[in-house]
């Protein structure tokens, strides 16, 4: 009985210190407005079986997609064709394929001016091999492969998102950290293979003490567990100078001159001078950026998607519950802004066969009069 007694103790106070550590209840404010553009200008580009995450538009218009990982799919990388998904590069690649690099859990992807899409395999959030791959899209060869050492990625890391510079040489990647809760910023040099953890657990990349709550559901699972990444979302202005990041909840949207990340012996301390908060932010995932220096956020709580200016002035764009939890954003051709809806309220903590109850799960796009880079 008395060991009982005390593995019942034992147990209490690990469920109590998960609690503190990983349960947040409160709600963050409504930052949006009413909406520029009408609903009916979102144009449908697919409906799949499973949710996508993170999407790459080449200039020619191609639509590369990641099948988000938390629905556990079958591919992982595709690339739509007339509409339906095909696997990119190959079906040898997928999870479980016989290629030797084949992906663990891929959820970012974007293409560079190059030609390569590039693919971020978080490895099981470090229970793998986090790494980089990218691959000719014309050929579908792979060009280029770095296995992230330990102390760049290692156990409970989530290697989540990433822009790459117009000349393809530098890689911007966010560590959401949900787990390991050491949020980070990852600069990788493609030339020199050199990839350097900066600014872990500094205010800038730390995850709100908000709880997500998306078209009525409280993302809190079991009551212990809040869907409250670190660092996520990120971006790079058109001209390469300045990178954009924030987590999901936190409430400010931080910019840092690149031109200090590319500094090998700027450490922590210098780095953390340089980091400006640019303005407010809703509770945003995915963003992207326009050659006018506006951004491009997306607003999982409300289905929405908000503009703001380098000064941080905010304008809602859209707003209907048709985008569910919009994931993903890349510019393509002609001014479209194209997003995902992962609908990650209705995946999380479900049964493969609720999953499938919620589909199909949607691809848009929205014309803007915007102009940038495809691809981001």
């Amino acid at each position: 009985m008395k060991k009982l007694a005390v593995l019942i103790v034992l147990i209490f106070f690990g469920l109590l210190t998960v609690w503190l550590n990983y349960a947040e209840s409160e709600h963050y404010p409504d930052l949006t407005s009413d909406p520029i553009w009408s609903a009916d200008q979102l144009e449908l580009v697919a409906s799949l079986d499973t949710p996508p995450g993170n999407i790459s538009v080449s200039e020619s218009g191609r639509v590369f997609l990641s099948l988000h990982p938390d629905a556990h799919p079958d591919l992982n990388v595709v690339e739509l064709v007339n509409g339906e998904v095909s696997p990119f590069p190959s079906l040898n690649w997928q999870p479980g394929g016989s290629e030797e690099l084949a992906f663990q859990q891929v959820l970012s992807i974007r293409l560079d001016q190059q030609g390569r899409l590039w693919v971020l395999d978080n490895g099981l959030h470090g229970v793998g091999q986090p790494r980089l791959l990218a691959f000719d899209v014309t050929t579908r060869e792979l060009v280029h492969q770095h296995d992230f050492s330990s102390d760049v990625f290692g156990l409970g890391s989530h290697a989540n998102d990433f822009q790459i510079s117009k000349d393809g040489l530098y890689i911007y990647i966010s560590d959401a950290s949900i787990l390991a809760k050491t949020p980070a910023v990852v600069f990788y040099n493609v030339e020199t293979q050199q990839a350097r953890r900066v600014l872990e657990n500094d205010v800038s990349v730390k995850a709100g003490a908000y709880e997500p709550v998306v078209q009525g559901r409280e993302m809190t699972l079991v009551g212990l567990f809040t869907i409250n990444p670190g660092v996520d979302g990120i971006a790079l202005s058109r001209d390469g100078e300045t990178l954009y990041y924030a987590s999901v909840s936190g409430d400010m949207l931080y910019s840092l001159p690149t031109r200090h990340l590319k500094y090998a012996k700027a450490n922590d301390h210098i780095l953390m001078g340089f980091v400006k908060p640019v303005g407010r932010k809703t509770m945003t995932d995915a963003m992207s950026t326009d050659d006018q220096g506006r951004l491009y956020l997306t607003d999982i709580e409300h289905s929405a998607i908000v503009r703001m200016s380098a000064d941080g002035h905010r304008e809602t764009l859209l707003k209907t519950e048709t985008l569910r939890w919009p994931d993903g954003l890349s510019f393509g051709p002609d001014g479209y802004l194209y997003i995902t809806c992962s609908a990650l309220h209705q995946v999380l903590g479900k049964l493969p066969s609720d999953i499938r109850d919620k589909a199909p799960y949607q691809v848009y796009r929205v014309k803007t009069d915007a102009t940038a880079l495809a691809g981001h």
